[in-house]
């Protein structure tokens, strides 16, 4: 099964991808840029930055590839070499490394490069939720390899989007209800919402791409057997039994499972996973353990990748970047004022 997403890549994209390494793993578009979000025209998505993410299975190689062929989207970073860059890249943050406001083909850029295995690390176990994160989101996929632990981690992770939101909501909901769960996880806990983000980003982003996630979801939905899915009516019934909700939080990310076991145990009793997880289950207060376990596995990676993306793009670009930032917080804000 691969992923379900938009394959079709226009010629934008391929002209911009040309311009990099091609040994790329697994290569999407995403954001403001690429969908469209509510308050937005056509004519402004034209104008924002096209952000993209590149999974590569060699981080040594492709920096070193990349260096020669497009040095200038560094920072000082470059002097320090390939292999110094793909250390800072896997051992710091959320092991992506961005380089940003880069200008191509009259648009502005930006894009994070990952490990191959990296990223399926974080599709299977939500170690940071950075870019799993934004894969539960519906992006534009431009190159996805024969990788086939890859394409399970894409669907897994999308899985694991599902049983988090369920174990968050009441037993009835709405698809709306649903989506605007699931497009919120990767923002619990990030500061950056506070500071930077416009606070109606996640509605604005369900509202106008509503077909998008159900092309991800749909399927998902239709063949999970603890949820009654009616599609034409948008609503859903979800088993919020002990059974259930225990069943539901087996099937989380390990991450978010010890997330979840160090909020519950107390230090020193040192039970097993299965034994708190049980506890948890039969708790009325399950979806929000659950929230707070997310929200501190997105919160410690918000923090760290924002501080290695100062120097990854160096105080001018970063401060540039972040300035942009805050211009559409305000204009979100001042949208929402009466």
């Amino acid at each position: 099964m691969t992923l379900p997403a938009l394959q079709n890549t226009s010629v934008l994209y391929r002209r911009i991808l040309s311009q990099f390494p091609q040994d790329i793993s697994l290569a999407f578009a995403y954001g403001s840029g690429v969908f469209k979000q509510n308050g937005t025209s056509q004519g402004q998505m034209g104008k924002n930055m096209l952000d993209f993410v590149f999974a590569v299975d060699d981080p040594v190689t492709w920096h070193t590839m990349n260096l020669m062929q497009n040095r200038k989207h560094y920072s000082v970073l470059k002097f320090l070499g390939p292999r110094k860059i793909s250390r800072i890249q896997e051992e710091h943050g959320a092991g992506v490394y961005y380089n940003t406001l880069v200008p191509v083909d009259g648009r502005i850029m930006k894009y994070g490069v990952i490990s191959t295995d990296s990223l399926i690390d974080d599709l299977l176990h939500w170690k940071t939720m950075y870019i799993a994160g934004r894969l539960h989101k519906p992006v534009k996929i431009l190159v996805q390899g024969e990788n086939g632990k890859m394409r399970a981690a894409l669907v897994g992770n999308l899985k694991s989007a599902v049983t988090a939101s369920f174990l968050m909501l009441p037993e009835s909901f709405s698809e709306e209800d649903l989506l605007l769960q699931i497009a919120g996880l990767s923002y619990a806990g990030d500061f950056r919402m506070v500071i930077g983000e416009d606070r109606s980003k996640v509605a604005n982003i369900v509202k106008e791409n509503v077909q998008h996630f159900r092309i991800l979801y749909n399927n998902i939905l239709q063949e999970c057997p603890q949820v009654v899915y009616k599609p034409q009516q948008g609503k859903l019934e979800v088993d919020k039994s002990p059974e259930g909700q225990f069943v539901q939080l087996m099937a989380l990310p390990r991450t978010l499972q010890q997330r979840i076991t160090r909020l519950v145990d107390p230090p020193g009793k040192n039970r097993d996973v299965e034994e708190i997880l049980l506890q948890v289950a039969q708790d009325p207060d399950c979806g929000s353990v659950v929230q707070q376990g997310i929200s501190s596995i997105v919160k410690s990676s918000s923090i760290t990748q924002t501080a290695k993306g100062i120097a990854t793009a160096g105080l001018l670009k970063s401060l540039s970047y972040s300035t942009k930032k805050l211009q559409k917080m305000w204009k979100g804000w001042r949208m929402k004022k009466p």
